[in-house]
């Protein structure tokens, strides 16, 4: 766990047979884009533990309404409706039984995974800030040993 430039929280999940190699290359990812390490705990609370299903709008032979009651009788918490697809939030316990709901209805999922969801994202207007964080995330995706990388950098207008 670690801040990028601006404050913008990172949580790195990480799997290796060298613990000390991988501490060293994600200090020194942070450090080469203006971040730091932080403790344990240090920006985790900044992030929830749900279940993430994305749907191909098009691919989705369900009607939206179908859709959103099909999942939340399954256990989902939310579906949002986005412009090419569809997003349906769980709890990281009900994650397996809406993802089986919908499999057996026939709906193809783009991406279905436990994620961690920040519950604020930070904007960045500052070009140099921008470069910063995305060199932390372009070391840090690119690490063999880094299995997810998880940040509420507002991404948006880019």
């Amino acid at each position: 766990e670690g801040y990028g430039p601006n404050g913008i929280a990172v949580i790195v999940d990480t799997l290796t047979d060298n613990q000390n190699r991988t501490a060293a290359n994600v200090r020194a990812a942070f450090s080469k884009g203006a971040g730091n390490i932080g403790t344990p705990g240090c920006v985790s609370f900044m992030f929830d533990k749900r279940g993430q299903i994305i749907i191909d709008r098009e691919e989705c032979d369900m009607s939206a309404d179908d859709l959103m009651m099909l999942a939340l009788d399954a256990g989902a918490e939310d579906v949002r409706e986005e412009e090419d697809s569809f997003e349906v939030l769980t709890s990281e316990e009900d994650f397996d039984a809406v993802k089986a709901a919908l499999t057996d209805a026939g709906i193809e999922t783009v991406s279905a995974e436990v994620t961690m969801i920040p519950q604020n994202y930070v904007t960045l207007t500052d070009e140099n800030a921008i470069k910063q964080i995305r060199r932390i995330l372009d070391i840090l995706e690119d690490d063999d040993d880094v299995q997810a990388v998880y940040h509420n950098w507002d991404e948006g207008d880019e």
